[in-house]
C-alpha cells in the first residue's frame, strides 16, 4: 500500500522556504486545513440536519445568506483566532474587517487572511460541488495596530493562497509561490493527503466556462470570443466545449486540472465586474499563475492591481496561457475596430 504524505509533514518539510516565518505561516496554514475538514463535515451531511437553505439575512454583496455560508464563516474565524498566528480577517459575509485581538488578547499574529469562507453557495441546496477560497498577507508595518488599509495590498504580494473544494471528493489546492499542490481528503484517517504534487495547467485546453446567459450584457470581444469557441475548425479543435458550474472554485478546479479558460467579464449590469478583487481573483490568480497560467482583468495582470477597496470587484478572465492570449487578442481587434 502506497504511503502519502499528509497536508502537516508536507508543510513541515517546506518551512525552510520561509526562514523569516519561523513556523507561524505552517501553523496557518494547519489551521485553514483544520477548519476545511470542519465545514467539509457538514457539507457531506447537509442533507440530513437543519443546515439547508437560507438563514433570512443578506451579506454585504446584498446576496442571500445561505445557513451554510454562515456556519463556514464562523469556522474560519474560529480556528483562525484559535491558532494565533492570524491577526486580522476580510471575509465575504462580513462588510469590515475582523480585528482578532480584540477575541484572543494573546493574538500576535503577522499575518492577515481574505477569504470567501463558502463559495457557490447558491449550488448548496442542489448538491453541486462548492467551495472555500484563501489568501494570505504578511503584516508589513508590525509597529503600529493593524488597519483595513493594510489589508490593500497588491495580489503579487500575497504570500500564501489556496482554495478547497467540496466535492465526490475534498481536496485542499494552494501555493506559497513555489508551484501548486494539491492534497485530497482521506477520510478514514481524517487528513489531507499530497495526491496531484507539482500541479500544472495545459498551455492550451479545449474548454470555455463563462454565464452564457449574460452574453447580450458582454462586452464586443466577450461576445466575439464566444462565436470563435462555437465555430468548426479541424485545425483548432473547435468548436470548444462549453462547460459552466456557477462555483468559481469548482470552474477554475477543472480548467487548471484539464486546462481551459474561464471568464467573468464586466457586463452592463456590473461594469467593474461582479467577482471580488481580495479574496476571489488574487487567490485564484496567484494558483493559475504558479500552475503556469495567466490571469488577466481586462490587459491588465489580475496581480497588478492595487486594490482600494475591501470588497472592490473586477472582470477576469484565467486559464490556460495561450487560451487567455487568444481572448486578449479579440479585445485589441475590437479596439482596433473602434479606432478605425
Amino acid at each position: 500500500m502506497m504511503a502519502f504524505k499528509t497536508l502537516g509533514q508536507f508543510i513541515i518539510e517546506k518551512q525552510a522556504d520561509f526562514p523569516y516565518a519561523k513556523g507561524e505561516l505552517s501553523r496557518l496554514l494547519r489551521d485553514i486545513g483544520i477548519a476545511a475538514k470542519i465545514i467539509n463535515r457538514e457539507v457531506n451531511k447537509a442533507g440530513l440536519v437543519d443546515i439547508l437553505g437560507e438563514n433570512g439575512h443578506h451579506n454585504v454583496q446584498g446576496e442571500a445568506q445561505k445557513k451554510l455560508d454562515v456556519y463556514a464563516d464562523e469556522q474560519f474565524i474560529e480556528a483562525l483566532t484559535r491558532g494565533g498566528e492570524c491577526c486580522y480577517i476580510a471575509s465575504e459575509e462580513h462588510e469590515e474587517c475582523i480585528e482578532l485581538s480584540l477575541r484572543n488578547l494573546t493574538n500576535k499574529g503577522k499575518y492577515m487572511v481574505c477569504m470567501d469562507p463558502l463559495d457557490g453557495s447558491a449550488n448548496i441546496d442542489l448538491n453541486v460541488s462548492v467551495g472555500s477560497i484563501f489568501s494570505i498577507y504578511r503584516r508589513k508595518m508590525l509597529d503600529i495596530p493593524v488597519s483595513e488599509e493594510e489589508i490593500l495590498q497588491y495580489g503579487h504580494e500575497q504570500v500564501a493562497a489556496g482554495y478547497v473544494i467540496y466535492g465526490s471528493s475534498t481536496m485542499l489546492v494552494y501555493t506559497t509561490g513555489k508551484g501548486v499542490n494539491g492534497f485530497t481528503l482521506d477520510p478514514s484517517i481524517g487528513e489531507f493527503c499530497l495526491s496531484h504534487p507539482n500541479m500544472q495547467i495545459p498551455e492550451d485546453g479545449n474548454a470555455y466556462s463563462v454565464n452564457e446567459g449574460n452574453y447580450l450584457k458582454f462586452p464586443q470581444y466577450i461576445k466575439d470570443y464566444i462565436k470563435y469557441c462555437q465555430e468548426e475548425d479541424s485545425i483548432t479543435s473547435r468548436p470548444y466545449t462549453s462547460r459552466y458550474i456557477g462555483s468559481m472554485v469548482a470552474d477554475i478546479h477543472r480548467t487548471l486540472i484539464t486546462g481551459g479558460v474561464f471568464l467573468y467579464p464586466e457586463t452592463s449590469s456590473y461594469p467593474s465586474g461582479k467577482l471580488r478583487l481580495l479574496y476571489e481573483c488574487n487567490p485564484m490568480a496567484f494558483i493559475i499563475e504558479q500552475a503556469g497560467g495567466k490571469a488577466v482583468s481586462s490587459k491588465e495582470r489580475v496581480l497588478g492591481i492595487k486594490p482600494t477597496h475591501l470588497h472592490q470587484r473586477t472582470p477576469i478572465v484565467i486559464g490556460s496561457r495561450n487560451m487567455v492570449d487568444k481572448v486578449l487578442s479579440f479585445m485589441d481587434s475590437t479596439q482596433e475596430s473602434v479606432g478605425s
